[in-house]
């Protein structure tokens, strides 16, 4: 039986709102199609290489465990630049998402690198927090989530980034643009919890996509 490799990035720090259960939720499913999953978890002093892995997830975290991870983080930004451009699929939730992008602002206006892989940026807003059930009509149908950040979230190159999904109820990336998450390739970022994956529909989206990079990178280096 083939075996699907899962990076969890940051596993112990990064794991808010039930984020760990997408990872769980996608080990069923590829079970179902008949393959073994090994998960690891890559934290701090933890290696990470691009081609190891099958599917990576990123989830989210409080305010200090993301400055944590965020010092650490660009050991790795090579390697997942590689994992992210050669189109092998990821699922980055929250502060994992806002991490991918070039910064993010806090409310008392310190700059935090991001590692800059995608053209986005976060500003935080600690006086208008975003918190709530939320909807958003996705190309895989619609998903149903619970949102609760400050962070605002917004496209440098609304060319190369495409929305995850156009809002029905809550606000998504911010309170302006009405879309919620992001997609590149096969990288996902969003901003719902709950977990995401408890919709069947994108959880079954997610897996194929995870079933279809394995056969086709079958244990080849990711260049």
């Amino acid at each position: 039986m083939a075996t699907i490799r899962i990076a969890y990035l940051y596993e112990d720090l990064m794991n808010t709102y039930g984020d760990s259960g997408d990872v769980k939720i996608l080990r069923y499913w590829l079970n179902q199609a008949g393959y073994d999953v090994q998960v690891d978890d890559v934290s701090l002093d933890h290696e990470f290489n691009a081609s190891d892995y099958d599917f990576v997830f990123f989830g989210g975290g409080q305010d200090y465990e993301q400055t944590v991870v965020a010092k650490d983080l660009f050991r790795h930004k090579n390697e997942l630049a590689k994992f992210i451009d050669a189109g092998k699929p990821m699922l980055a939730i929250c502060g994992g998402y806002q991490l991918l992008g070039d910064y993010y602002e806090t409310s008392d206006g310190t700059v935090i690198k991001g590692l800059g892989i995608l053209p986005l940026h976060t500003i935080f807003k600690a006086d208008s927090r975003m918190i709530g059930d939320t909807e958003f009509q996705t190309e895989f149908g619609l998903v149903r989530a619970f949102e609760n950040h400050s962070g605002r979230t917004y496209f440098d190159d609304k060319e190369k980034l495409q929305p995850l999904g156009k809002m029905v109820e809550g606000y998504g990336n911010n309170p302006e643009d009405g879309v919620e998450g992001m997609r590149y390739k096969n990288t996902i970022g969003s901003y719902a919890h709950g977990p995401i994956l408890r919709n069947e529909n994108i959880a079954k989206a997610i897996t194929e996509m995870i079933i279809k990079s394995h056969d086709e990178w079958g244990g080849q280096a990711t260049a």
